[in-house]
């Protein structure tokens, strides 16, 4: 079972992504109430090797056969906070030409150290949530020393530097990010960035907190129009493959179900898994109390019940 490789998951942006986790779970700058992964348990700005770097290393070779379309570095937590972020990603690049990509909440961008580290990727995906310092404090509960200008500046700086792909989540909530004085605040931050591509998301999975509400599809095409250019509406994969190429089973299921909610069509998609196949671990998965079943909406997501840890800290 993997440490710190999951997947290959589907991805609403980079269709198979291979995700690596360079943080133990929940270890954030951010405490974010959308957050699919629940609270955070460890809301720091320290930058260490906070997983051993060979092993993560070998963990991505073994998985290259899974022909990702990307390798990821997302997963538990927030990823620039491991001080060798770029050598990792220098090894990765001399073992495999599948482009690497960070996605990232942008918190740490303002320090140099982290520019130059993080411009060794191919793509560089940070998030803006807010327009101004009161809804940067709602949305993010970021760490005490990340204000909402530190943030914007580290932005607006790494963009006039790197020379790969730029693009910019921007995730909107009812309730929040939905008023026009709002979005106005927001477009002007996006038009300071000068991202290649603004992405709109919105809560389409179990969140850390039950009043972080998401958008129907009208209203997010609707707000997307206002940007300019216009904001591509992040649409959920949908992207299938022969099933039959798959050695996934019910350790896969659960390692993918630790780090993110899936439904039983993520899970098949992902891990290229035929759906009965995924039917039988996830009966099995739930009746061992492994897995839940939280249904959002009118989708049925699984999972991973607390206490099941990815893994242990280096030093823990």
């Amino acid at each position: 079972m993997s440490r710190y490789v999951f997947g290959p998951v589907p991805s609403r942006r980079l269709g198979r992504s291979l995700g690596v986790d360079l943080v133990p779970l929940k270890t954030c700058s951010y405490d974010c109430i959308y957050c699919q992964l629940g609270r955070t348990t460890c809301k720091t700005v320290e930058r260490k090797e906070w997983v051993p770097l060979d092993a993560v290393v070998a963990e991505v070779q073994a998985k290259l056969a899974a022909r990702p379309d990307y390798i990821t570095l997302s997963g538990s937590g927030e990823p620039t906070l491991f001080s060798r972020i770029d050598e990792l990603i220098d090894r990765i690049k001399a073992i495999t030409d599948i482009p690497v990509a960070v996605l990232t909440n942008g918190s740490l961008l303002w320090q140099e150290d982290v520019r130059r580290q993080v411009a060794h990727a191919d793509l560089v995906i940070p998030s803006l949530d807010a327009g101004g310092e009161q809804l940067f404090h709602l949305v993010n509960r970021p760490h005490a020393e990340i204000s909402f200008r530190k943030m914007l500046a580290g932005l607006i700086a790494f963009r006039r530097t790197f020379r790969g792909q730029y693009w910019l989540e921007v995730f909107v909530l009812s309730a929040y990010t939905v008023f026009d004085e709002e979005l106005t605040a927001l477009r002007r931050c996006v038009e300071l960035i000068e991202p290649e591509r603004v992405q709109l998301n919105t809560v389409t999975r179990p969140p850390a907190e039950p009043y972080a509400i998401g958008l129907s599809p009208q209203r997010m095409a609707e707000i997307a129009g206002r940007f300019d250019p216009p904001a591509e509406v992040i649409a959920e994969h949908r992207a299938g493959r022969d099933p039959a190429e798959s050695s996934a089973g019910c350790d896969e299921i659960l390692d993918l179900l630790r780090r993110r909610p899936c439904t039983t069509a993520d899970i098949a998609d992902g891990l290229g898994m035929h759906r009965n196949e995924v039917l039988k671990c996830l009966d099995r998965l739930v009746s061992q109390e492994l897995v839940a079943m939280e249904r959002v909406e009118n989708a049925l997501y699984y999972r991973a019940v607390k206490g099941f840890e990815t893994f242990v800290p280096r030093g823990a």
